[in-house]
């Protein structure tokens, strides 16, 4: 065979080996994967794995994107790559039991049917065609989970929330929570006038109201929720009692000092309850409030405080908490795996006691010197400076946030059931007889080992507190915690590690720091100018009064205005006018510096790899050459 003709078989023979190799890589190495992303963005985290791998049944996803629409939305555009990869990895790991697919609802078809139909929202674009870009989930017995929207500033919640959506869709009644509150925001009618923590907790669980007047607790519910509960009677609390003695699991969040609680009638911040506490419970828990809330330097949150000119400041306050994660318990599955601080308002200390059953294990602490603050200052607006003045470090150490009590327990109640309360109403009246009459028998111990979560915080729940509330897009993890918390009560502990997973946005770093340079040199500026032309109004107005009988604001200025006043409003226009190019010339420099930036690095980009490839070939061109002559 001549050389001319091996060498056309050889490289045919390559062709053919290179695209079979591609082709059997595809069909055997379609699961396998390498992450080389920061956060590990498309690497499944252990609690999805552990959902998708007790599936019990198949589950279909229905990707729903307006492909058309979104390319002109380069944010939805990005987000719907990341989306569609994470669904192909479900769907890897899943094999059989993970079934996705994806429509394109285009205007007046079956798919934009299916769309409306799962009540996916229809976003508006303008006057073009409506934005579709949900997920839907079915089960094989036609139970339907749906995510409406997957708004992009939504990408920290992503696998939770499909993970979420197929634990839902495999299990399909979820655990019931009796709710106890005083807050407002917990007590919403409607989901969209709640705390959003109340409306997380109804997406995953079934959510049963207590009134503040019962007589008796929900006979079918998994778990107790109480949230600044109000002030109750010896039969309430004896329900309660009986509750934990029978079910075992509750979350209490108590406040010595609620900023966000409310009163009633006219002069509602005189009646409003401030402290929330079950110390009759103290003796048979070994756990008590304490009466002063706590401030804490070393926690203390960084708020917009005004400075009385109009403007705002970055402050501490040591009155708001951000407990990090190092103060957290970190072998507890409750806050194990939060990755961002938790924000509290005004807390309490929880005293915890040895001489009570059970096992109390601290969830969250404060830094090692907090302060006592009377309870009826703190729930008042306190600046941070009244605080600092209030400020006397304990020596006792750090305080207890949380608590969680586990093991057996006793009744609070030694003596028996107490005789209910008959209300006035006389419905509630003969309800609260045949409670009693029908209620069980008095129980002393525990029938379960009990397993309760007490935070001596309830405007943690508050949605200013952990909520950006332009986008809704959380800064801290007050939300992870209490899901967390009902969660591992509740016996679902998969969906935990997946709360706080990094967004898949990385920030351009060193353009955030060179905006954040020009806009302490822009407000500076600006403060300089608001406060010139507030004396320029000042003097405007007393040369008003002056000239307005002369008509010098008609343009004829008389002799009521001096030739001095006169010149001074020329030199104030002229000011004015200089400051004002002052700013814009800052905000050319401010462009020109990114404008710069962005030069350099599409420089690198394009050039980088040919001249580092073009530099490896003279390098090996060099070193050949020099072995040659050698």
């Amino acid at each position: 065979m001549s050389p001319r003709r091996y060498i056309l078989a050889v490289s045919v023979l390559l062709v053919v080996i290179f695209a079979a190799a591609n082709l059997l890589a595809q069909s055997w190495l379609s699961g396998a994967r390498a992450d080389f992303t920061e956060n590990k963005l498309y690497t499944l985290s252990d609690g999805t794995r552990s959902t998708v791998s007790e599936l019990a049944e198949p589950i279909d996803l229905t990707f729903v994107y307006t492909r058309d629409v979104g390319q002109e939305f380069p944010a939805v555009r990005a987000y719907a790559v990341r989306v569609r990869e994470l669904l192909d990895a479900y769907r890897t790991m899943g094999g059989a039991n993970v079934r996705v697919r994806e429509i394109d609802p285009a205007p007046f078809s079956e798919a934009e049917d299916e769309a409306l139909a799962a009540g996916l929202v229809a976003v508006d674009t303008n006057g073009g065609d409506p934005l579709y870009f949900g997920l839907i989930g079915r089960n094989a017995v036609d139970d339907e989970r749906v995510i409406p929207f997957l708004a992009p500033e939504q990408e920290t919640s992503l696998e939770y929330d499909i993970t979420r959506m197929l634990a839902r869709l495999d299990r399909p009644e979820p655990a019931r929570i009796g709710l106890l509150s005083t807050l407002p925001g917990m007590n919403a009618l409607t989901d969209e006038a709640g705390y959003a923590i109340r409306r997380e907790m109804g997406k995953t669980f079934l959510i049963e109201p207590i009134e503040e007047n019962f007589v008796e607790l929900p006979g079918e519910i998994d778990i107790l929720m109480l949230v600044h509960p109000p002030e109750l009677t010896q039969w309430q609390l004896w329900q309660i009692d009986q509750f934990v003695l029978r079910t075992g699991r509750a979350l209490i969040l108590l406040d010595p000092a609620a900023k966000t609680a409310q009163g009633t009638g006219p002069f509602n911040m005189s009646n409003r309850q401030v402290r929330s506490d079950l110390d009759h419970f103290a003796a048979a828990w070994g756990v008590r409030l304490s009466e002063a809330a706590i401030a804490d330097t070393e926690t203390a949150l960084s708020i917009e405080a005004d400075t009385g000119d109009g403007r705002t400041t970055i402050l501490q306050h040591p009155l708001f908490l951000a407990v990090p994660p190092g103060l957290m318990s970190p072998s507890n599955i409750v806050t194990a795996d939060i990755g961002r601080t938790v924000n509290l308002g005004a807390p309490g200390r929880l005293i915890l006691s040895d001489n009570a059953p059970g096992t109390r294990e601290i969830l969250m602490r404060t830094g090692p010197a907090p302060s006592a603050i009377p309870a009826d200052r703190a729930a008042l607006d306190l600046s941070a400076g009244d605080a600092i003045s209030l400020y006397q470090a304990s020596d006792i150490g750090a305080a207890p946030l949380a608590v969680r009590l586990t093991g057996p327990l006793i009744s609070a109640f030694p003596d028996g059931a107490p005789s209910p309360d008959l209300p006035d109403d006389p419905i509630y009246a003969e309800l609260a007889r045949a409670a009693a009459e029908e209620a069980p028998p008095h129980m002393s111990t525990s029938a379960v080992d009990a397993d309760i979560i007490i935070l001596s915080d309830a405007d943690m729940l508050d949605d200013g507190l952990h909520l950006d509330l332009q986008t809704g897009v959380p800064f801290a993890d007050n939300a992870a915690l209490i899901l967390n918390a009902l969660d591992s009560l509740s016996g679902g502990s998969e969906l935990m590690s997946l709360r706080a997973r990094a967004p898949g946005r990385r920030p351009m770093e060193t353009v955030d720091r060179m905006r954040e340079a020009a806009q302490s040199r822009f407000f500076a500026e600006q403060a300089r100018l608001e406060a010139r032309l507030t004396q320029s109004q000042q003097r405007l107005e007393e040369l008003q009064t002056v000239g307005a009988a002369g008509g010098f604001f008609d343009g004829d200025v008389g002799s009521e205005l001096t030739e001095g006043e006169r010149v001074e409003l020329a030199r104030l226009r002229e000011d004015i006018i200089d400051t004002r190019s002052r700013l814009r010339q800052i905000e050319r420099d401010f462009r020109r510096e990114i404008d710069a930036l962005e030069f350099k690095l599409r420089l690198f980009t394009i050039l980088g790899g040919p001249l580092l490839i073009g530099l490896i070939g003279l390098t090996l061109f060099f070193r050949k050459r020099q072995g040659a002559t050698a």
